[in-house]
């Protein structure tokens, strides 16, 4: 049974779990801030639209840590390309990549988060809207997937 869910072994995705707990845990200790990547798309339109959501504090101040966190992403992306050597390919269109991106991060910043940070920081810190968010995003996941799939041919 527990194959079914675990196919590489328990201690894989323990020891994965326990990698993603620390890596969220040392910036929260460190600086009281709830490491979330969704804001990002934020940060970067504070840049552009003058509106005064873009422009409060909290945008403005965390441009440079969001950066950096950015930065940390496409670092680690490129280490593993130099390390490996391989690349995923995928068959799908970037217009389709470059629009589901898109929505993928109005609706993460219309929820007040990305999956991830609900998941995992919000439940973390037993916030009732992460429980909502997180079980919506999966229903709603799991019923596209169910509808493209029988309906949709892509």
């Amino acid at each position: 049974m527990l194959e079914t869910f675990f196919p590489l072994g328990l201690c894989n995705y323990a020891f994965g779990g326990l990698l993603v707990g620390i890596g969220i845990s040392i910036p929260f200790i460190a600086t009281g801030l709830v490491v979330g990547i969704s804001s990002f798309y934020t940060v970067v339109w504070s840049y552009v639209h003058k509106g005064w959501f873009f422009q409060t504090n909290w945008y403005i101040q965390s441009r440079g840590w969001k950066w950096f966190l950015v930065g940390g992403i496409v670092s680690g992306g490129v280490v593993y390309l130099s390390l490996y050597g391989s690349t995923i390919i995928t068959t799908i269109p970037w217009w389709r990549l470059l629009l589901g991106g898109i929505l993928v991060g109005v609706g993460a910043r219309m929820s007040g988060g990305c999956t991830s940070g609900h998941a995992i920081c919000g439940l973390a810190s037993l916030e009732k809207v992460s429980l909502v968010a997180t079980v919506t995003f999966l229903a709603t996941a799991i019923a596209v997937a169910l509808f493209t799939s029988k309906v949709l041919v892509w």
